[in-house]
């Protein structure tokens, strides 16, 4: 009997010079690294394969990612592996904490695997470090990203906004039309409802929310998700170029051109964002810290220079 053939995967798109990046070899870069390794930390940076982690981690900023490096999902977008994951860290949110501080972070972003297997989908993880860092860097402002905690997101939403952060993240990712191959675990509505619920519990806290593009979606499609985040009162909009992790993963359809992410964010800004993220190499965290300036910066603005005490409100110093 013969050999069953195996069926070739096609064919890598070659990446435009626009999204090209140079190798992490700077020691900002290995100092950053080690710290991660030496307190046992998991970083989204490394283990989605981002193609800023050079940019980023030379300047000592780093996404760390808690409750382990192993996801209950299988996105066809993402390199985080899956699997069964181990038990919960108990000495993760004080190692978090002990980060901020050996790396300096004027802000801090703290995103998850999927935890299904989770009474509470692992927000209670996401609270104790949110605790932690406001005891040992009270100067940091926190940003989270969180999944969907499908099931169980009302009492982990209310939760989490009890502990106090300062921005709220979770990404959209794509159409709802691609939602079944691109996101399957998932329902874009759920994922709406999350962010709006957010709001609604807590005007103040920023919200943010990203997608990617060229997974074969149209444009009008990405013009009607901007709505969707408009009517969820999503503050940030952040968009990025897909870039296929390996090649079982999803193909990229399509690399968008810079002209064509300047022409979706001036859309997205007519629509009402409060900020408007968007090129090729954007990603939720990139210059997160600056970010979080600008928009507390537009908030001020949109509420009026005669009312500091509102235009600071929530905020954390």
């Amino acid at each position: 009997m013969n050999a069953p053939t195996a069926v070739p995967h096609p064919p890598r798109q070659r990446k435009p010079d626009w999204i090209r990046v140079k190798a992490p070899t700077s020691a900002g870069f290995a100092e950053t690294r080690a710290l991660m390794r030496s307190l046992g930390l998991n970083t989204v940076c490394e283990e989605a394969a981002c193609p800023n982690i050079g940019e980023c981690w030379t300047k000592k900023h780093a996404t760390v990612m808690i409750l382990g490096d192993t996801c209950t999902r299988a996105c066809a977008f993402c390199n985080v592996k899956t699997g069964m994951p181990r038990a919960v860290d108990l000495l993760e949110p004080e190692h978090v904490a002990t980060a901020a501080a050996e790396l300096g972070l004027e802000h801090i972003v703290v995103t998850s695997v999927d935890r299904d297997d989770l009474p509470d989908g692992g927000a209670s993880q996401f609270v104790k470090v949110i605790e932690a860092l406001r005891r040992t860097t009270p100067n940091t402002t926190i940003e989270i990203l969180t999944p969907d905690f499908r099931n169980k997101s009302e009492a982990a939403v209310t939760a989490i906004i009890e502990a106090g952060p300062d921005v709220y993240n979770h990404n959209l990712e794509t159409v709802p039309r691609l939602y079944p191959t691109i996101r399957p675990g998932a329902r874009y509505y759920a994922s709406l409802r999350l962010l709006e619920s957010v709001k609604r519990q807590a005007p103040h806290i920023f919200t943010k929310s990203g997608v990617m593009v060229g997974l074969g979606e149209q444009r009008l499609e990405v013009h009607q998700v901007m709505d969707d985040m408009r009517s969820a009162g999503i503050d940030f909009l952040t968009m990025g170029q897909y870039l296929q992790p390996t090649p079982r993963h999803a193909t990229v359809e399509e690399f968008v051109t810079p002209q064509a992410f300047d022409a979706y964010a001036a859309i997205a800004r007519a629509k009402g964002f409060l900020l408007v993220a968007a090129s090729p190499l954007t990603r939720s965290s990139y210059h997160a810290g600056d970010d979080f300036r600008k928009m507390q910066a537009a908030r001020a603005a949109q509420l009026g220079k005669s009312s500091p005490a509102l235009a600071g409100e929530g905020d954390h110093a």
